[in-house]
């Protein structure tokens, strides 16, 4: 069934997971949603989607963003036991099937999609560009729908050209803030672990993302989701200082000119409609 906007039809986005303990994200409507990434399990998804009242049976898609467990742990499951449509670029797909955790092999729920040539979903036209990260391959995604835009950028190891271009474009922006540089380098980690992430196919410091986002700012962005802290070398007021001192450093003022969150590891955040 084909579903048409209504004015009265408000855009909801949250999380129902963020970080290495399992990603999963939700934007929709009040009659279909679709997730980015499924790296939690089933039970969990339909538990915290129905504390906003939301049916998995109303999910028309899940986007994936690579093959990485933390984001295709349910993939699998969710569809072909459900039969929910699994959006991936070939490379990704193939990850996802060389996977040896992945039980259930995506056979007829595998879509494939292409980075720079938009599809539809309903009512959301989306783009997948290419995000650097040590997976197979990985894409972030860039929305539009009923006038607004959205971008999700998570696991990127350099905020590159491509990936500054529809982050700029966005109204609402979910990007990764994953370390803080201190606490890793003081850290446990072993050597090799703290230069896989500081590599250019790591992941993104709370410093590096906030001076992209106070040097870049624009008016167009109302809401900024940081996603994907890591449990033992960050933490939410951390990544959240980070970067409303960067931010007002510039005289954008948190709140006032643009609102910020932070995405929790393994709970569900609240619900922002737009």
């Amino acid at each position: 069934m084909q579903y048409k906007l209504f004015p009265a039809d408000r855009m909801s986005f949250f999380s129902l997971s963020s970080g290495s303990c399992g990603n999963c994200y939700y934007l929709g409507n009040a009659h279909y949603g679709i997730l980015i990434d499924a790296g939690i399990g089933p039970r969990i998804i339909r538990k915290r989607l129905a504390e906003y009242g939301i049916e998995l049976s109303s999910i028309m898609a899940i986007l994936i963003t690579h093959d990485h467990y933390d984001h295709i742990k349910s993939a699998g499951y969710l569809g072909e036991k459900l039969h929910i449509p699994i959006y991936a670029t070939r490379e990704v797909h193939r990850g996802i099937d060389n996977c040896p955790l992945i039980q259930n092999n995506l056979n007829g729920s595998a879509k494939y999609i292409e980075k720079g040539k938009p599809f539809e979903i309903e009512d959301f036209k989306i783009t997948a560009f290419s995000v650097p990260h040590d997976s197979y391959d990985n894409a972030g995604y860039f929305f539009e729908f009923d006038g607004q835009t959205m971008t999700l950028a998570t696991d990127v190891g350099t905020i590159t050209d491509e990936v500054a271009y529809y982050i700029c474009k966005a109204n609402h922006l979910i990007i990764e803030s994953n370390y803080d540089e201190e606490m890793l380098e003081k850290g446990r980690y072993p050597y090799y672990l703290k230069r896989r992430i500081t590599s250019g196919t790591g992941h993104l410091s709370n410093r590096q993302t906030a001076e992209f986002l106070a040097n870049n700012f624009t008016s167009k962005l109302r809401n900024i989701w940081l996603c994907h802290l890591s449990g033992d070398n960050n933490n939410p007021e951390l990544a959240f200082n980070t970067t409303k001192e960067h931010l007002l450093q510039k005289g954008i003022e948190i709140g006032l000119d643009v609102n910020l969150s932070v995405l929790e590891r393994n709970i569900l955040s609240a619900k922002t409609e737009f």
